[in-house]
């Protein structure tokens, strides 16, 4: 055992040579995940929304230009014989005007440019969020390729102590001293650890393709969870409550949500700026020849300033429809906002106690495997003794693996939901994973 013991750290010191780590995978996955550079390009689309509603309220200047070829044709009846004379004639006209229009009132246009400002910051807020989730998914990805390639270990060190069973076995049988059944004991757990193998190989290759997918780049190998500087860390602060107060306060998924809040009630506003009349002050200058059948081959230069004003008398009940429209959206806004609110208190309360439970489950799966490392070495000296069978190793062996399975799975566990609180409060979205890398065997 103490060589099957030494080839499992061999080969865990062996699989972190050259390995990629848990800070190298999210900077890797900020610049190639797929899911974060669409993020980023929908948050620089809807940031184009405050340029946009401010030109609404600047000077707008246009230039029309035409120039046509016109033929009149034209019949009067002359005055002398009473007979109808038909004239054919060509000529050119154009026509050139400049106006400038700058808005003075304008309800819908001012709501407007208030609601760019909340959209950008849902925006800015939506991308933060994205970043959060991103920590969270990497780190997820991360663990549970760990765990994949844990529990393989598991099953490869069990298979060697089944084999060598199965081996003394037959050795003992052969010198008078065993029985068949021993044989067939081992045996039939030999077999069963060959199939868990090849469905722990799956869940490797699978675990490290989720990855892989994530951070654009191969995964061969991954720097292992280093036990020894594993830190048993307690929430800082240490009680729920502050943590969820925090979330509320910087939490990017609220900052979200209450950025869409305020542009449903500068929505509400624009829809009510129907009942508004608007005011432009127009400046305009004009140039024109031969514009119509009256002023053929007449030049005219036309100078004006002057006011607009637009009054909405009656749109058939459309401008109130429009504004309960509004109204029912500020409020599905609002109420998903506390909803939001309330679920988030939840997931902050479930991380935090997957974090300070995790530090106690932790140690108490330490001590069992510690506890069930002593029992195979008893049943092995019982075994010698002749008070124990074979079978009796076997089950040892099988409940120490298990603890060891279950330590190593609470370790990512408790690590997973360090991440996922950070995030949830807004924290700082690298930190976290670099004092875990830390961690890791470099």
């Amino acid at each position: 055992m103490n060589r099957i013991a030494f080839a499992v750290a061999l080969a865990c010191t062996a699989a972190t040579a050259g390995a990629i780590d848990l800070s190298q995978a999210y900077r890797a996955a900020l610049e190639q995940d797929s899911s974060i550079r669409a993020s980023r390009a929908a948050a620089d689309a809807r940031r184009e929304r405050l340029p946009q509603a401010r030109s609404q309220l600047l000077p707008n200047l246009s230039l029309s230009a035409s120039r046509n070829k016109n033929t009149l044709d034209s019949t009067t009846p002359s005055p002398f014989t009473g007979q109808d004379v038909t004239s054919h004639e060509r000529y050119d006209s154009s026509n050139q005007t400049l106006t400038l229009r700058q808005p003075i009132f304008r309800m819908y246009q001012f709501a407007d440019y208030q609601q760019a400002k909340a959209v950008v910051a849902d925006a800015n807020a939506t991308l933060e969020k994205d970043t959060q989730n991103l920590v969270v998914r990497v780190g997820g990805a991360y663990f549970e390729a760990l765990a994949a390639e844990d529990q393989l270990l598991l099953i490869q060190a069990q298979k060697a102590a089944y084999t060598s069973q199965l081996d003394a076995s037959r050795k003992r049988l052969a010198g008078g001293a065993g029985t068949r059944t021993d044989i067939d004991e081992a045996q039939a757990r030999l077999d069963m650890t060959a199939a868990q193998e090849l469905e722990a190989r799956q869940a490797v290759d699978l675990a490290r393709r989720q990855l892989q997918s994530i951070i654009d780049q191969p995964v061969d190998r991954l720097a292992k969870l280093d036990e020894k500087k594993l830190k048993l860390l307690r929430p800082d602060p240490e009680r729920v409550e502050e943590w969820t107060q925090r979330a509320e306060l910087n939490s990017p998924e609220l900052e979200s949500l209450k950025a869409q809040r305020e542009a449903a009630k500068f929505e509400v506003e624009k829809a009510q700026a129907g009942h508004y009349p608007t005011l432009d002050a127009i400046a305009q200058y004009s140039r024109s020849d031969s514009d119509n059948i009256q002023r053929i081959n007449s030049r005219y230069t036309t100078k004006a300033i002057g006011l607009q004003l637009n009054v909405p008398i009656f749109a058939g009940g459309y401008v109130n429809s429009q504004v309960r429209q509004a109204l029912a959206d500020l409020e599905r806004s609002e109420q998903a906002l506390e909803a939001t609110r309330r679920d988030l208190g939840v997931r902050v309360h479930r991380e935090f106690r997957g974090v300070t439970e995790g530090v106690l489950k932790v140690q108490a799966l330490e001590q069992a495997v510690r506890s069930a490392e002593q029992l195979v070495i008893s049943n092995r000296r019982s075994f010698e003794a002749g008070s124990r069978t074979l079978v009796d190793i076997l089950n040892a062996e099988q409940q120490r693996a298990s603890a060891l399975r279950d330590l190593a799975q609470a370790r990512y566990v408790y690590l997973i939901s360090r991440v996922r609180l950070q995030a949830l409060a807004g924290g700082d979205k690298a930190g976290v994973l670099d004092e875990i890398n830390g961690w890791l065997n470099p």
